[in-house]
Protein backbone atom coordinates (compact mmCIF):
# COMPACT_ATOMS: atom_id res chain seq x y z
CA UNK A 1 0.00 0.00 0.00
CA UNK A 2 1.14 3.15 -1.09
CA UNK A 3 0.10 5.42 1.82
CA UNK A 4 2.14 4.51 3.83
CA UNK A 5 -13.27 18.36 17.38
CA UNK A 6 -17.36 15.80 21.25
CA UNK A 7 -14.30 17.46 22.18
CA UNK A 8 -14.16 17.75 26.16
CA UNK A 9 -15.51 15.90 28.56
CA UNK A 10 -15.65 19.34 30.89
CA UNK A 11 -15.98 22.30 29.34
CA UNK A 12 -13.61 24.88 30.62
CA UNK A 13 -10.58 22.47 30.53
CA UNK A 14 -10.58 22.32 26.09
CA UNK A 15 -12.91 25.25 24.82
CA UNK A 16 -11.11 28.78 25.80
CA UNK A 17 -13.85 31.31 24.27
CA UNK A 18 -13.20 32.14 21.09
CA UNK A 19 -14.19 35.94 21.46
CA UNK A 20 -11.39 35.98 24.01
CA UNK A 21 -8.45 35.84 21.09
CA UNK A 22 -9.89 39.19 20.50
CA UNK A 23 -8.00 40.73 23.31
CA UNK A 24 -4.93 40.12 21.08
CA UNK A 25 -5.90 41.93 17.77
CA UNK A 26 -4.43 44.94 17.81
CA UNK A 27 -1.60 43.26 18.12
CA UNK A 28 -1.00 41.54 14.67
CA UNK A 29 -0.29 44.65 13.00
CA UNK A 30 2.53 46.05 15.64
CA UNK A 31 3.98 43.07 14.66
CA UNK A 32 3.67 43.93 10.91
CA UNK A 33 5.62 47.00 11.78
CA UNK A 34 8.44 45.03 13.27
CA UNK A 35 8.53 42.86 10.28
CA UNK A 36 8.55 45.92 7.48
CA UNK A 37 11.37 47.94 9.81
CA UNK A 38 13.41 44.61 9.32
CA UNK A 39 13.05 44.02 6.02
CA UNK A 40 14.49 47.47 4.90
CA UNK A 41 18.21 45.59 5.77
CA UNK A 42 20.07 44.31 3.24
CA UNK A 43 20.18 41.02 4.54
CA UNK A 44 17.43 38.43 5.56
CA UNK A 45 16.35 38.46 8.47
CA UNK A 46 15.35 35.11 10.38
CA UNK A 47 12.36 36.24 10.98
CA UNK A 48 11.75 36.43 7.30
CA UNK A 49 12.53 33.20 7.14
CA UNK A 50 10.30 32.15 8.79
CA UNK A 51 7.37 33.36 7.33
CA UNK A 52 9.51 32.00 3.78
CA UNK A 53 9.27 28.71 4.93
CA UNK A 54 5.81 29.22 6.72
CA UNK A 55 6.80 27.24 10.02
CA UNK A 56 8.03 28.30 13.16
CA UNK A 57 10.05 25.42 15.01
CA UNK A 58 10.00 25.19 18.82
CA UNK A 59 11.60 22.76 21.57
CA UNK A 60 9.81 21.99 24.61
CA UNK A 61 10.18 19.54 26.97
CA UNK A 62 7.44 16.90 27.74
CA UNK A 63 5.47 17.25 30.87
CA UNK A 64 2.04 17.05 32.41
CA UNK A 65 2.06 21.00 32.47
CA UNK A 66 4.31 21.81 29.21
CA UNK A 67 3.27 19.98 26.55
CA UNK A 68 1.15 16.25 26.31
CA UNK A 69 -1.78 14.59 24.64
CA UNK A 70 -5.31 13.83 26.86
CA UNK A 71 -7.98 12.29 25.28
CA UNK A 72 -6.78 12.40 21.57
CA UNK A 73 -5.75 16.15 21.99
CA UNK A 74 -2.76 18.09 22.26
CA UNK A 75 -2.49 20.22 25.15
CA UNK A 76 0.10 22.05 27.58
CA UNK A 77 0.86 25.64 28.58
CA UNK A 78 3.92 26.10 26.53
CA UNK A 79 2.15 24.53 23.47
CA UNK A 80 -0.92 27.01 23.91
CA UNK A 81 0.99 29.99 23.83
CA UNK A 82 3.28 28.09 20.67
CA UNK A 83 0.24 27.82 19.00
CA UNK A 84 -1.10 31.35 19.69
CA UNK A 85 2.31 33.13 18.65
CA UNK A 86 2.20 30.72 15.25
CA UNK A 87 -1.32 31.50 14.88
CA UNK A 88 -0.96 35.62 15.18
CA UNK A 89 2.43 34.82 12.50
CA UNK A 90 0.36 32.70 10.32
CA UNK A 91 2.54 29.86 10.27
CA UNK A 92 2.54 26.39 11.05
CA UNK A 93 4.10 25.13 14.31
CA UNK A 94 6.69 22.32 14.91
CA UNK A 95 7.15 20.99 17.96
CA UNK A 96 10.62 18.98 18.67
CA UNK A 97 9.98 17.57 22.72
CA UNK A 98 13.59 17.23 24.27
CA UNK A 99 13.72 17.42 28.08
CA UNK A 100 17.63 17.09 28.11
CA UNK A 101 18.29 21.12 28.10
CA UNK A 102 21.91 20.31 27.69
CA UNK A 103 20.95 19.06 23.79
CA UNK A 104 17.83 21.53 23.47
CA UNK A 105 20.27 24.51 24.15
CA UNK A 106 22.65 22.66 21.73
CA UNK A 107 19.66 22.17 19.11
CA UNK A 108 19.03 26.07 19.27
CA UNK A 109 22.83 26.76 18.90
CA UNK A 110 22.74 24.19 15.89
CA UNK A 111 20.00 26.20 14.52
CA UNK A 112 17.60 22.93 14.33
CA UNK A 113 14.87 24.81 16.64
CA UNK A 114 13.95 28.61 16.17
CA UNK A 115 13.82 28.85 20.25
CA UNK A 116 13.23 27.11 23.30
CA UNK A 117 10.03 26.93 24.68
CA UNK A 118 10.04 26.18 27.97
CA UNK A 119 10.03 27.82 31.74
CA UNK A 120 13.71 28.82 31.88
CA UNK A 121 14.81 30.60 34.80
CA UNK A 122 16.78 33.73 33.53
CA UNK A 123 20.52 33.56 34.97
CA UNK A 124 23.26 35.22 33.88
CA UNK A 125 25.17 32.87 32.33
CA UNK A 126 22.74 31.65 30.25
CA UNK A 127 22.45 35.08 29.27
CA UNK A 128 26.06 34.51 27.56
CA UNK A 129 24.92 31.64 25.80
CA UNK A 130 20.97 32.85 24.38
CA UNK A 131 18.95 35.53 24.38
CA UNK A 132 16.08 35.50 26.56
CA UNK A 133 12.46 36.98 25.57
CA UNK A 134 10.39 39.24 27.75
CA UNK A 135 9.57 36.45 30.96
CA UNK A 136 6.47 34.22 30.46
CA UNK A 137 6.24 34.49 33.96
CA UNK A 138 7.61 34.48 37.75
CA UNK A 139 8.45 31.98 40.56
CA UNK A 140 10.52 30.52 42.79
CA UNK A 141 12.47 27.70 43.39
CA UNK A 142 11.09 25.64 46.57
CA UNK A 143 12.30 22.03 48.19
CA UNK A 144 10.37 19.23 47.25
CA UNK A 145 10.35 17.35 50.05
CA UNK A 146 8.20 13.65 51.90
CA UNK A 147 6.21 14.85 54.61
CA UNK A 148 7.19 12.26 57.63
CA UNK A 149 5.41 8.78 57.54
CA UNK A 150 1.79 8.82 58.76
CA UNK A 151 1.58 12.32 58.73
CA UNK A 152 -2.40 11.77 58.21
CA UNK A 153 -2.71 10.35 62.07
CA UNK A 154 -0.71 12.49 63.53
CA UNK A 155 -2.15 14.67 66.30
CA UNK A 156 -1.85 18.21 64.51
CA UNK A 157 0.08 19.98 61.94
CA UNK A 158 2.83 20.96 64.11
CA UNK A 159 3.96 17.92 64.28
CA UNK A 160 3.92 17.42 60.96
CA UNK A 161 5.90 20.51 60.35
CA UNK A 162 8.34 19.63 63.09
CA UNK A 163 9.96 16.58 60.70
CA UNK A 164 9.75 18.74 57.79
CA UNK A 165 12.79 21.17 56.66
CA UNK A 166 11.66 25.26 56.94
CA UNK A 167 14.67 26.67 57.20
CA UNK A 168 17.28 26.07 54.32
CA UNK A 169 20.16 25.94 57.00
CA UNK A 170 19.08 22.52 58.30
CA UNK A 171 20.12 21.28 54.24
CA UNK A 172 23.41 21.15 55.42
CA UNK A 173 25.01 17.81 54.67
CA UNK A 174 22.18 16.72 53.03
CA UNK A 175 22.06 15.28 49.26
CA UNK A 176 19.90 16.91 46.65
CA UNK A 177 18.97 15.16 43.65
CA UNK A 178 18.14 17.89 40.29
CA UNK A 179 17.65 17.96 36.70
CA UNK A 180 20.88 17.99 34.94
CA UNK A 181 21.83 21.80 33.61
CA UNK A 182 19.07 22.98 35.44
CA UNK A 183 19.44 26.39 37.22
CA UNK A 184 19.04 24.11 40.38
CA UNK A 185 22.04 23.15 40.74
CA UNK A 186 23.74 26.65 40.42
CA UNK A 187 20.76 28.07 42.89
CA UNK A 188 21.86 24.87 45.50
CA UNK A 189 25.65 25.97 45.03
CA UNK A 190 25.04 29.51 46.20
CA UNK A 191 22.98 28.41 49.07
CA UNK A 192 25.56 25.99 50.00
CA UNK A 193 28.42 29.24 49.90
CA UNK A 194 25.54 31.33 51.90
CA UNK A 195 25.22 28.59 54.58
CA UNK A 196 28.71 28.07 54.92
CA UNK A 197 28.22 24.28 54.58
CA UNK A 198 28.35 21.60 52.05
CA UNK A 199 24.88 20.80 50.14
CA UNK A 200 25.46 17.56 47.96
CA UNK A 201 24.10 17.98 44.79
CA UNK A 202 23.62 14.99 42.38
CA UNK A 203 22.54 16.56 38.97
CA UNK A 204 20.21 13.91 36.99
CA UNK A 205 21.22 12.74 33.41
CA UNK A 206 18.00 11.16 32.55
CA UNK A 207 15.49 12.33 34.99
CA UNK A 208 13.19 15.28 34.05
CA UNK A 209 12.04 17.67 36.84
CA UNK A 210 8.85 15.55 37.00
CA UNK A 211 10.72 12.44 37.28
CA UNK A 212 12.37 13.66 40.41
CA UNK A 213 9.16 14.98 42.34
CA UNK A 214 7.64 11.52 41.63
CA UNK A 215 11.17 9.61 43.42
CA UNK A 216 10.50 11.81 46.21
CA UNK A 217 7.32 11.37 47.09
CA UNK A 218 7.84 7.27 46.55
CA UNK A 219 10.56 7.20 48.79
CA UNK A 220 13.50 6.94 46.52
CA UNK A 221 15.31 10.15 46.93
CA UNK A 222 14.66 12.50 49.91
CA UNK A 223 14.77 15.99 48.15
CA UNK A 224 15.00 17.76 45.08
CA UNK A 225 13.96 21.04 43.76
CA UNK A 226 11.28 22.50 41.45
CA UNK A 227 9.68 25.38 40.54
CA UNK A 228 7.09 26.60 42.58
CA UNK A 229 4.16 26.71 40.25
CA UNK A 230 4.89 23.11 38.79
CA UNK A 231 5.89 21.87 42.29
CA UNK A 232 2.23 22.76 43.25
CA UNK A 233 0.88 21.22 40.65
CA UNK A 234 2.59 17.75 41.18
CA UNK A 235 1.55 18.24 45.06
CA UNK A 236 -1.80 17.58 44.16
CA UNK A 237 -0.91 13.83 42.32
CA UNK A 238 1.14 13.43 45.50
CA UNK A 239 -0.55 14.59 48.78
CA UNK A 240 2.72 12.88 50.93
CA UNK A 241 5.10 15.68 49.40
CA UNK A 242 5.91 19.61 50.55
CA UNK A 243 6.67 22.35 48.17
CA UNK A 244 6.41 24.69 51.03
CA UNK A 245 9.88 26.12 51.67
CA UNK A 246 11.28 28.38 49.15
CA UNK A 247 14.78 28.34 48.14
CA UNK A 248 15.16 31.60 46.21
CA UNK A 249 13.57 34.82 45.88
CA UNK A 250 11.23 35.06 42.65
CA UNK A 251 12.92 34.74 39.23
CA UNK A 252 12.12 35.21 35.88
CA UNK A 253 10.97 32.17 33.42
CA UNK A 254 11.34 33.52 29.37
CA UNK A 255 11.94 31.72 26.42
CA UNK A 256 15.33 31.36 24.70
CA UNK A 257 16.26 32.50 21.25
CA UNK A 258 19.91 32.13 19.43
CA UNK A 259 21.94 34.94 20.19
CA UNK A 260 21.55 37.68 18.08
CA UNK A 261 18.49 36.69 16.55
CA UNK A 262 17.15 40.15 17.26
CA UNK A 263 14.17 40.46 14.76
CA UNK A 264 12.00 36.62 16.20
CA UNK A 265 12.98 38.27 19.59
CA UNK A 266 11.33 41.55 19.12
CA UNK A 267 7.84 39.95 17.11
CA UNK A 268 8.05 37.63 20.05
CA UNK A 269 7.91 39.95 23.04
CA UNK A 270 5.70 42.70 21.27
CA UNK A 271 3.25 39.57 20.82
CA UNK A 272 4.28 38.59 24.91
CA UNK A 273 3.93 42.00 26.05
CA UNK A 274 0.31 42.19 24.37
CA UNK A 275 -0.65 38.60 25.83
CA UNK A 276 0.12 38.96 29.07
CA UNK A 277 -2.30 42.26 29.35
CA UNK A 278 -4.96 39.77 27.96
CA UNK A 279 -7.68 38.09 29.96
CA UNK A 280 -6.39 35.06 27.84
CA UNK A 281 -3.52 34.89 29.75
CA UNK A 282 -4.92 34.47 33.06
CA UNK A 283 -7.26 31.53 31.64
CA UNK A 284 -4.58 29.59 29.96
CA UNK A 285 -2.64 30.07 33.56
CA UNK A 286 -5.46 28.73 35.47
CA UNK A 287 -6.27 26.05 33.50
CA UNK A 288 -2.98 24.10 33.48
CA UNK A 289 -1.68 25.69 36.84
CA UNK A 290 -5.07 26.14 39.06
CA UNK A 291 -7.58 23.93 37.63
CA UNK A 292 -8.62 21.57 40.17
CA UNK A 293 -9.72 18.73 37.77
CA UNK A 294 -5.97 18.54 36.66
CA UNK A 295 -5.33 15.59 39.24
CA UNK A 296 -7.98 13.38 37.47
CA UNK A 297 -6.45 14.27 34.03
CA UNK A 298 -2.94 13.87 34.56
CA UNK A 299 -4.02 10.05 36.27
CA UNK A 300 -6.14 9.22 33.52
CA UNK A 301 -5.27 6.64 31.33
CA UNK A 302 -5.91 9.02 27.95
CA UNK A 303 -3.24 11.06 29.27
CA UNK A 304 -0.26 10.25 27.57
CA UNK A 305 2.24 10.02 30.18
CA UNK A 306 -0.06 8.47 33.17
CA UNK A 307 -1.45 5.87 30.67
CA UNK A 308 -0.18 6.38 27.29
CA UNK A 309 -3.18 5.82 25.48
CA UNK A 310 -4.98 7.97 22.86
CA UNK A 311 -8.09 6.24 23.25
CA UNK A 312 -10.11 2.99 24.77
CA UNK A 313 -9.83 1.47 20.45
CA UNK A 314 -6.04 1.92 20.79
CA UNK A 315 -5.24 -1.86 20.57
CA UNK A 316 -8.04 -1.91 17.58
CA UNK A 317 -6.23 0.48 15.56
CA UNK A 318 -2.80 -0.78 16.40
CA UNK A 319 -4.16 -4.20 15.54
CA UNK A 320 -5.77 -3.13 12.36
CA UNK A 321 -2.63 -0.83 11.19
CA UNK A 322 -0.53 -3.69 11.32
CA UNK A 323 -2.97 -5.95 8.89
CA UNK A 324 -2.85 -3.19 6.37
CA UNK A 325 0.52 -1.57 6.76
CA UNK A 326 -0.24 1.89 8.40
CA UNK A 327 1.03 4.38 11.25
CA UNK A 328 -1.76 3.65 14.07
CA UNK A 329 -1.20 7.29 15.12
CA UNK A 330 -2.03 8.39 12.01
CA UNK A 331 -4.99 6.23 11.48
CA UNK A 332 -5.90 7.23 15.25
CA UNK A 333 -5.26 10.90 13.77
CA UNK A 334 -7.99 10.51 11.63
CA UNK A 335 -10.32 9.17 13.61
CA UNK A 336 -10.37 11.64 16.16
CA UNK A 337 -10.95 13.82 13.31
CA UNK A 338 -14.10 11.98 12.14
CA UNK A 339 -15.74 11.23 15.33
CA UNK A 340 -13.59 12.07 18.80
CA UNK A 341 -13.47 8.35 19.37
CA UNK A 342 -17.65 7.79 19.78
CA UNK A 343 -18.80 4.61 17.67
CA UNK A 344 -22.36 6.18 17.46
CA UNK A 345 -21.72 9.64 16.24
CA UNK A 346 -23.74 11.00 13.12
CA UNK A 347 -22.74 13.67 10.75
CA UNK A 348 -25.93 15.99 9.71
CA UNK A 349 -25.21 14.43 5.92
CA UNK A 350 -25.95 10.84 7.44
CA UNK A 351 -21.91 9.66 7.70
CA UNK A 352 -21.94 7.16 11.04
CA UNK A 353 -19.63 5.42 13.10
CA UNK A 354 -16.11 5.91 14.42
CA UNK A 355 -14.99 6.17 10.72
CA UNK A 356 -17.84 8.55 9.48
CA UNK A 357 -18.44 6.14 6.28
CA UNK A 358 -21.56 7.05 4.50
CA UNK A 359 -24.08 4.42 4.42
CA UNK A 360 -23.42 3.76 0.68
CA UNK A 361 -19.89 3.21 1.33
CA UNK A 362 -19.88 1.22 4.51
CA UNK A 363 -22.55 -1.04 2.38
CA UNK A 364 -19.52 -2.16 -0.21
CA UNK A 365 -17.76 -3.21 2.97
CA UNK A 366 -20.24 -5.28 4.83
CA UNK A 367 -21.32 -3.25 7.68
CA UNK A 368 -23.66 -0.83 9.09
CA UNK A 369 -24.12 1.34 11.97
CA UNK A 370 -24.61 -1.28 13.97
CA UNK A 371 -21.42 -3.15 13.86
CA UNK A 372 -18.82 -3.38 16.41
CA UNK A 373 -15.69 -0.78 16.38
CA UNK A 374 -13.18 -3.34 14.99
CA UNK A 375 -15.70 -3.73 12.10
CA UNK A 376 -15.94 -0.11 11.18
CA UNK A 377 -12.17 0.91 11.56
CA UNK A 378 -11.49 -2.37 9.09
CA UNK A 379 -14.13 -0.54 6.92
CA UNK A 380 -12.33 2.77 6.87
CA UNK A 381 -9.17 1.32 6.46
CA UNK A 382 -10.24 -0.78 3.08
CA UNK A 383 -11.93 2.77 2.03
CA UNK A 384 -8.53 4.40 2.21
CA UNK A 385 -6.95 1.36 0.37
CA UNK A 386 -9.75 1.30 -2.60
CA UNK A 387 -8.78 5.61 -2.63
CA UNK A 388 -5.25 4.92 -2.80
CA UNK A 389 -5.36 2.48 -5.69
CA UNK A 390 -7.11 4.69 -7.64
CA UNK A 391 -5.07 7.63 -7.63
CA UNK A 392 -2.79 8.13 -10.35
CA UNK A 393 0.44 6.56 -10.01
CA UNK A 394 1.87 9.74 -10.81
CA UNK A 395 1.80 10.88 -7.58
CA UNK A 396 4.96 9.02 -6.49
CA UNK A 397 6.07 11.35 -2.92
CA UNK A 398 4.25 9.35 0.01
CA UNK A 399 3.85 12.42 1.92
CA UNK A 400 1.81 14.33 -0.57
CA UNK A 401 -0.32 10.90 -1.64
CA UNK A 402 -1.29 11.17 2.09
CA UNK A 403 -2.68 14.28 1.52
CA UNK A 404 -4.38 13.41 -1.42
CA UNK A 405 -5.95 10.37 0.02
CA UNK A 406 -7.45 12.26 3.07
CA UNK A 407 -8.50 14.77 1.11
CA UNK A 408 -10.44 12.32 -1.03
CA UNK A 409 -12.05 9.85 2.06
CA UNK A 410 -13.18 13.95 3.33
CA UNK A 411 -14.42 14.92 0.22
CA UNK A 412 -14.37 12.30 -2.51
CA UNK A 413 -11.93 11.31 -5.03
CA UNK A 414 -14.13 12.71 -7.82
CA UNK A 415 -13.26 16.65 -6.31
CA UNK A 416 -9.66 15.92 -6.18
CA UNK A 417 -9.31 14.71 -9.79
CA UNK A 418 -11.39 18.21 -10.44
CA UNK A 419 -8.55 20.17 -8.20
CA UNK A 420 -6.39 18.20 -10.25
CA UNK A 421 -7.55 19.40 -13.78
CA UNK A 422 -7.74 23.42 -12.55
CA UNK A 423 -4.38 22.95 -11.23
CA UNK A 424 -2.87 21.63 -14.52
CA UNK A 425 -4.85 23.95 -16.55
CA UNK A 426 -3.46 26.73 -14.75
CA UNK A 427 0.71 25.34 -14.81
CA UNK A 428 0.78 23.79 -11.23
CA UNK A 429 1.69 20.60 -10.52
CA UNK A 430 -1.29 17.96 -10.22
CA UNK A 431 0.51 15.63 -8.56
CA UNK A 432 1.56 17.77 -5.63
CA UNK A 433 -1.03 18.44 -3.13
CA UNK A 434 0.95 21.74 -1.18
CA UNK A 435 0.31 24.73 -2.76
CA UNK A 436 -0.94 22.86 -5.63
CA UNK A 437 -3.77 20.87 -5.87
CA UNK A 438 -4.81 21.96 -2.42
CA UNK A 439 -5.85 25.51 -3.19
CA UNK A 440 -7.90 24.45 -5.98
CA UNK A 441 -9.75 22.31 -4.29
CA UNK A 442 -10.20 24.50 -1.28
CA UNK A 443 -11.25 27.20 -3.65
CA UNK A 444 -13.77 24.88 -5.82
CA UNK A 445 -16.55 26.52 -3.67
CA UNK A 446 -16.54 29.73 -5.87
CA UNK A 447 -18.37 29.60 -9.43
CA UNK A 448 -14.59 30.66 -11.06
CA UNK A 449 -13.77 27.53 -10.47
CA UNK A 450 -16.34 24.78 -9.95
CA UNK A 451 -18.03 26.76 -12.96
CA UNK A 452 -14.74 25.87 -14.85
CA UNK A 453 -14.90 23.41 -18.06
CA UNK A 454 -12.12 21.11 -17.08
CA UNK A 455 -14.69 20.41 -14.13
CA UNK A 456 -16.51 17.82 -13.90
CA UNK A 457 -18.72 17.08 -10.73
CA UNK A 458 -19.41 20.58 -9.53
CA UNK A 459 -19.35 22.77 -6.30
CA UNK A 460 -17.27 21.26 -3.43
CA UNK A 461 -17.46 23.19 -0.38
CA UNK A 462 -13.16 22.95 -0.02
CA UNK A 463 -12.43 24.39 3.16
CA UNK A 464 -13.85 21.08 4.47
CA UNK A 465 -11.37 18.86 3.30
CA UNK A 466 -8.34 21.80 2.75
CA UNK A 467 -8.48 22.00 6.81
CA UNK A 468 -9.06 18.37 7.26
CA UNK A 469 -5.92 16.91 6.07
CA UNK A 470 -4.13 20.03 7.82
CA UNK A 471 -5.35 19.28 11.00
CA UNK A 472 -5.23 14.93 10.68
CA UNK A 473 -1.50 15.36 9.98
CA UNK A 474 -0.78 18.03 12.45
CA UNK A 475 -2.31 15.84 14.93
CA UNK A 476 -0.49 12.80 14.14
CA UNK A 477 2.65 15.00 14.60
CA UNK A 478 1.88 15.27 18.14
CA UNK A 479 1.12 11.94 18.63
CA UNK A 480 4.29 11.12 16.80
CA UNK A 481 6.38 13.68 19.25
CA UNK A 482 4.63 11.59 22.67
CA UNK A 483 3.59 8.06 21.59
CA UNK A 484 5.53 5.19 20.05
Amino acid sequence: MKMLRLKSTFLFFFIIPWFLSSCLDNNNDKIKEIVVRDTLSATKTHFEEILERNKLIAITDYNSTSYFVYRGEPMGYQYELLKLLADELDVKLEIIVENDLNKSFEMLDNEEADLLAMGLTVTKERSNQVDFTEPIMQTRQVLVQRKPEGWRKMKTWGDVEAELVRNPLELAGDTIHVQKNSSFSERLKNLSDEIGDTIFIIEDHDMEVEDLIRSVAEGKINYTVADEHVARVNEKYYPNIDVRTPLSFPQNLAWAIREGNDSLRKVTNQWLREYKDAYLAKVIYNKYFRNPRSVNIAQSEYHSIKGGKISQYDEIIKEVSKKYGLDWRLLASLIYQESGFHPNARSWVGAFGLMQLMPSTAAMYGIDSTSAPEEQIAAGVKFLRWIDENLPDEITDEKERLKFILASYNAGIAHVFDARRLAEKHDKNPNVWTENVDYYLLNKSKPKFYRDSVVKYGYCRGEEPYNFVNEILERYEHYKNVLD
